[in-house]
């Protein structure tokens, strides 16, 4: 996904959260993986981003371990994200 695609400016938009914990993740997370985001794991960013604030801050912070029937490729997004 390039930087400027429309892809690459909705995701960025989606990712302004109510929780600024939340924002501070997944902007870094563009930054750093943004370009190479793509087919199921674009796919499982894109669930992530659906969950509520809540909900995706006790995932990140490592709250809870993940949804109990994630993908792999979904806690793998995860654990990429907590790395961030």
């Amino acid at each position: 996904m390039s930087p400027g695609s429309i892809e690459s400016n909705r995701l960025r938009w989606q990712c302004r959260r109510g929780l600024l914990e939340n924002d501070l993740i997944l902007e870094r997370f563009l930054d750093r993986h943004g370009e190479q985001l793509e087919g199921s794991r674009l796919d499982a960013f894109k669930f992530l981003l659906e969950l509520g604030d809540n909900e995706l801050w006790d995932i990140l912070s490592g709250r809870v371990d993940c949804l109990p029937d994630a993908s792999p490729v979904v806690r793998e997004v995860v654990e990429l994200l907590r790395a961030c």
